[in-house]
């Protein structure tokens, strides 16, 4: 290896590589695991699942919250008992069920006087309202409250059914939904990542390294996050913690597999490992690094977003693919050069050894696009126009409380039966607070709106009074939404009352309303930041513009999929209303990864091959890792689904199905035809798009031979 080359490589990477530093490097991160071991276990105590931290900041329904602080803690949550007997409640029930009350008002949290017991109308039913304080520990804290309700209700007459249902009944089911949700999500994913680098490398011994750093990277991620949760105030729920242990894993081994591919390459043409691990990281790192640089700008672009859990999650996961990439451009070469060639057993990439990967599976698939290029990339784009077509089957309206969860758990048969025995929308009102002299105003007006089937007394404490309304339908209905708009619009127009209306109701229509604001604000920004990314990385226009539609589309085929696998295959009654969003950022800011893992490669074949021969020399370097890396993302977000929550599995499923679709068509088929097709004019308007290819080149074996053997590489453009 001439001297002149190896004095080409950077500084930075001969940091991990050094014969010397690496060691310092390990040092270091050791350092910073022992520093960050604790605060990163403290970070499930900082998550916030309190309703303000889910809701839109600006919404009605958060400012009723906040304004009904005087009224009743904004924390507090209504756990409704219905109690049910087939042949009409008793007397003895009453008697029971009144003396059960007089334990609830006893608990810790309950710090109002519950209400009830109010038989129904037909005499087959009880209900109870006890009032809970959550505090700040949102659904964390009504679970143990709603297990004392069941173990107190649990001793009631022979015969006589109970069930806890509500807010703080779905709370709670909630919270047990996804308890231990961290743990669950982190052992899901190793086993993922563990089976498929088992099967990419066929030894007993090199998983341990990407497994070992992406540990590292989310023990050091999660004492970032908790840090930036107790001093910086960054919200943090269960969900944002939860995808960021599968971001983590999952980002991370898709950048330790490119990298490990590229330094097996290179110890088949360095005897030094350490100068092949140094070469193999001066010619990845730019395309990691702005693969990172992508999702980490695609993550902080949801701090645009209304909804304040989906602006927690972009600082959440940005700070992991941060500390993700940080790692595995440093530790774990590290390590690899500690440990040697050894650790490829029982393949070893010995020097000058032949190199299959350009000759096999995916290099043959590239020989079999260039028979007819523009052929292939139009039929594949029209077979994903198709499938695109099922996203007017996506019902993404939100879930009812009864669609949210497989299976019945206790909350949604609550629901059914105070559904049968009481007004629709007992025990979860429309709130309206309003100035106090204007209250009976603001109470008639409420009493006339459709939908509304009675209406509370006002209740005056200072300036302002509190009403509320019992809905005609189920509190989590459209009927129900559109009757709180109603209200709303009835309530603004009594001059000088500045009423707002809020509720549990409400709430979900303004989750809705933010949603889909998000959707349309987001999704272009993520677009734009992405193109000028790829710009940068590229140098060029045309090629970004093409790989970002290539990406759009294989969003739109995998949505479209999902919906039609959603409705039919799993019988889900709608989506969540965020879910387009979290599969769109996603699918665009990791399914990039792959075309930028390909692209920078053929960037750098076309240097010196031309752009049609260096897109199959691309195809065939990078198609076994990148297929690999799609596997491991796949199955990472895949194990969301192990959750027993419809929103989180169908999350899981369309990221995992997109990015299984950019990793085996979009990116294979699509780009690869795409490249043959447009040739040099990918590169406009950079120096590269004026590069004709060679009309004789040596057949791709000869080539591939050639760069493995010698220590000279052929002339390129810059």
């Amino acid at each position: 290896m001439s001297t002149d080359r190896i004095a080409k490589i950077s500084k930075l990477a001969w940091l991990p590589a050094g014969r010397r530093s690496k060691w310092v490097v390990v040092a270091f991160w050791l350092i910073i695991a022992a520093l960050t071991i604790g605060p990163s276990s403290l970070l499930a105590g900082a998550q916030e699942n309190d309703a303000v931290s889910w809701l839109p900041g600006d919404a009605e329904s958060t400012k009723v919250i906040q304004a009904a602080e005087q009224f009743q803690p904004k924390d507090e949550i209504p756990a409704i008992l219905v109690y049910e007997r087939a042949g009409g409640v008793t007397t003895q029930d009453l008697a029971s069920v009144t003396g059960q009350v007089a334990e609830f008002n006893s608990l810790a949290l309950v710090e109002h006087d519950p209400v009830g017991p109010i038989p129904s109308p037909d005499g087959l039913a009880l209900q109870v309202v006890v009032p809970i304080n959550a505090g700040t520990g949102g659904w964390d804290s009504l679970s143990g409250v709603v297990e004392d309700l069941r173990a107190i209700a649990s001793d009631s007459p022979s015969g006589l059914a109970v069930h806890v249902t509500g807010p703080g009944g779905f709370a709670a089911d909630s919270a047990e939904a996804f308890a231990g949700i961290d743990g669950k999500l982190l052992y899901a994913a190793v086993v993922v990542v563990v089976v498929i680098l088992l099967v990419t490398y066929r030894s007993p011994f090199l998983w341990l390294l990407p497994v070992v750093s992406a540990g590292l990277a989310l023990t050091v991620a999660q004492a970032v996050v908790y840090v930036l949760a107790t001093r910086a105030d960054l919200t943090v729920n269960a969900q944002s913690a939860g995808i960021l242990t599968v971001l983590v894993f999952g980002a991370g081994t898709d950048y330790a597999l490119l990298l490990v591919a590229r330094y097996r390459e290179e110890l088949r043409r360095h005897q030094d490992r350490h100068e092949a691990m140094a070469f193999a990281l001066q010619r990845t790192a730019p395309a990691i690094f702005a693969s990172g640089a992508t999702v980490i700008a695609g993550m902080l672009c949801l701090l645009a977003a209304s909804m304040n859990s989906t602006r927690g999650l972009g600082p959440v996961a940005a700070v992991g693919i941060a500390v993700g990439l940080m790692v595995m451009l440093t530790f774990l070469p590290a390590l690899l050069v500690i440990c040697g060639r050894w650790v490829f057993w029982p393949v070893r990439p010995a020097f000058g050894s032949a190199d299959h990967t350009l000759t096999g599976f995916w290099a043959r698939v590239g020989r079999r696009v260039a028979r007819a290029p523009r052929a292939t990339w139009v039929g594949t784009s029209a077979v994903l126009v198709v499938a695109a077509l099922g996203i007017f089957q996506l019902n993404a309206v939100g879930l009812q409380n009864k669609d949210a969860f497989y299976g019945t758990p206790d909350s949604v048969v609550g629901e059914q039966v105070l559904a049968d025995h009481f007004p629709a929308g007992s025990g979860q009102p429309v709130v309206v607070i309003a100035n106090a002299d204007h209250a009976p105003a603001v109470g008639a007006a409420m009493t006339d709106v459709p939908g509304i089937t009675e209406v509370t007394d006002p209740i005056v404490r200072g300036d302002l009074a509190y009403l509320a309304g019992t809905l005609e339908s189920a509190p989590d209905s459209q009927a129900a939404i559109d009757t709180v708009d109603r209200v709303r619009d009835a309530i603004h127009q009594v001059d000088g009352a500045d009423a707002i209306a809020g509720g549990d109701t409400a709430t979900r229509g303004d989750t809705l309303t933010a949603s889909n604001r998000d959707n349309w604000v987001i999704i272009p920004l993520i677009l734009a930041v992405v193109l000028v990314i790829l710009m940068l990385l590229l140098r060029a226009v045309v090629a970004p513009v093409i790989l970002i539609a290539t990406v759009v589309l294989s969003f739109a085929a995998a949505l479209g999929i999902s919906a039609l696998a959603f409705r039919h295959l799993f019988g889900f009654a709608g989506a969540d209303t965020s879910m387009p969003l979290f599969v769109f950022v996603f699918l665009v800011a990791l399914g990039i990864d792959y075309n930028i893992f390909l692209m920078t490669r053929v960037h750098e074949e076309a240097k010196q091959f031309g752009t049609r021969r260096g897109a199959l020399i691309g195809l065939g370097a990078t198609g076994g890792v990148i297929t690999s890396a799609g596997l491991v993302l796949a199955g990472t977000f895949a194990v969301l689904a192990t959750l027993p929550v419809v929103s989180f599995a169908e999350i899981g499923f369309a990221v995992a199905l997109g990015v299984l679709l950019d990793t085996l068509i979009v990116r294979s088929v699509l780009v690869t035809a795409l490249n043959l097709d447009v040739g040099r004019h990918m590169w406009w308007p950079s120096r590269l798009a004026r590069f004709e290819d060679p009309e004789h080149l040596p057949a791709l074996g000869a080539t591939v031979r050639h760069r493995a053997m010698s220590g000279t590489e052929a002339p390129h453009v810059e």
